[in-house]
């Protein structure tokens, strides 16, 4: 178990990302913010797989947080990191700072339009307008061959899959599956802010979600009534604040009223302080 290069300008980024072209490597890319736990080491695992170099960005990205969101307080533990990504099988971490990745006059960003304006978008205005915008920089300064993103940030993963399409970025992105708790929680940096008594009342995300699948399968497709029992589930389970809960067609995340095709039953609840996100596919 090798430790991982530790990249932190922009010009060592690109000397080993040229090195990779040079010799006609194959490149995975894993970026993440950091506070890595199992999910994340499932992508760089896929990544390690997958390709001959492994490359995972860790970066809290500032232009994808809100006003009295929690960018100071987002857990920051590089050197737990650091070693995660050795036992993965990273070749590279990419750990550059603000000023590396911004400059003070930046004014120049990217934008999906209509898939960065619904569900998390509507209570995060300009989120996804930061994570768009840092992954076109991060593709451009990685050059990989391949990506992987997870499907817990559903929303996440499909601007960046019409992004990379839209704008012919030669990245091919792919998708990786939820890893959850044994309890079915899934996995997310920001569960340590959970205290015990809130981390088992945000098992009502997974409850709800499993219970909407369930009724699915059974023959359920009134979009309407599924999306009431959910919101019981998690009221009866939790004093959490329901954001939104919604189902939407997989591909353009528009609210459906019947359950026909591949949609995505998603919602976002407040535990506490803590914002927490969970998805579903359905299949109707």
């Amino acid at each position: 178990m090798a430790d991982p290069a530790v990249l932190k300008t922009p010009d060592e980024m690109r000397s080993f990302s040229l090195m990779a072209l040079r010799e006609d490597k194959s490149l995975g890319f894993v970026p993440t913010m950091g506070a890595l736990h199992a999910g994340h080491k499932a992508l760089i695992e896929r990544a390690r797989k997958e390709n001959d170099l492994v490359v995972v960005s860790i970066f809290v990205n500032p232009t994808q947080f809100g006003p009295g969101e929690d960018f100071e307080k987002y857990p920051r533990t590089f050197e737990a990191d650091e070693k995660l990504c050795a036992q993965a099988g990273a070749d590279a971490i990419f750990f550059p700072d603000k000023k590396a990745m911004y400059s003070e006059n930046a004014r120049t960003f990217v934008e999906v339009g209509g898939l960065q304006d619904v569900l998390c978008g509507m209570s995060r205005p300009g989120h996804f307008r930061g994570v768009a915008t840092v992954v076109t920089k991060l593709f451009n300064l990685v050059r990989p061959t391949r990506a992987y993103f997870g499907r817990k940030d559903a929303q996440q993963l499909r601007i960046i899959q019409t992004m990379t399409r839209d704008l012919d970025l030669p990245v091919e992105v792919v998708p990786c599956e939820i890893v959850r708790e044994p309890d079915g929680l899934a996995m997310s940096s920001r569960n340590k802010y959970l205290s015990p008594p809130q981390r088992k009342q945000a098992l009502c995300l997974a409850h709800a979600l499993a219970h909407c699948k369930k009724a699915v399968a059974g023959g359920e497709r009134d979009a309407m009534k599924l999306i009431g029992e959910m919101a019981e589930i998690v009221e009866d389970e939790s004093d959490g604040e329901i954001d939104y809960i919604a189902i939407v067609n997989a591909e353009t995340l528009d609210d459906v009223a019947v359950i026909a095709g591949e949609c995505l039953a998603a919602m976002a609840v407040k535990i506490g302080q803590t914002r927490l996100i969970d998805n579903v596919r359905l299949n109707g």
